[in-house]
């Protein structure tokens, strides 16, 4: 898994609080990272109907979804992420040795289990809650954004 779905989070939550459209600019400053990185996941949440775009000036990403349905699951999903994975596998399925013919296999169950009870925790973590947890958790003392 790399940053896409953090960005992603963060652009939903930030769209939903501020209740209104905000240029990839804007979203790029208050996620910390460049516009251009912020306009490709932008296009994928669009993609999957959680933004909708304006063109112009005063256009941008506007938030479109129910934050009190969208769960961090169905982000993941538009995002085609895994969160468990291995970017290599050992052993080989033509080696005579059972352990390096099988292990790669095994290790794949093992991953696709872990990413699995990954997005089961997802599906149970809506937009708004993380809105939620951020201000209600004591954080409100800090200048809102």
């Amino acid at each position: 898994m790399d940053s896409i779905f953090s960005l992603a989070v963060h652009a939903l939550v930030y769209l939903n609080h501020k209740d209104c459209t905000l240029s990839s600019e804007a979203l790029a400053e208050n996620i910390c990272t460049n516009p251009a990185r912020v306009r490709k996941v932008m296009a994928q949440l669009k993609k999957a109907g959680f933004v909708e775009t304006k063109e112009g000036t005063a256009g941008g990403y506007r938030f479109c979804a129910d934050a009190k349905k969208l769960s961090l699951n169905q982000v993941a999903q538009a995002l085609d992420i895994r969160f468990v994975d291995a970017a290599w596998r050992s052993g080989d399925t033509d080696m005579d040795c059972l352990v390096a013919s099988g292990m790669a296999d095994i290790m794949d169950s093992i991953y696709q289990k872990l990413d699995e009870q990954c997005r089961e925790s997802l599906r149970k973590i809506t937009i708004m809650d993380i809105d939620n947890m951020i201000f209600q958790s004591g954080k409100q003392s800090r200048k809102e954004t």
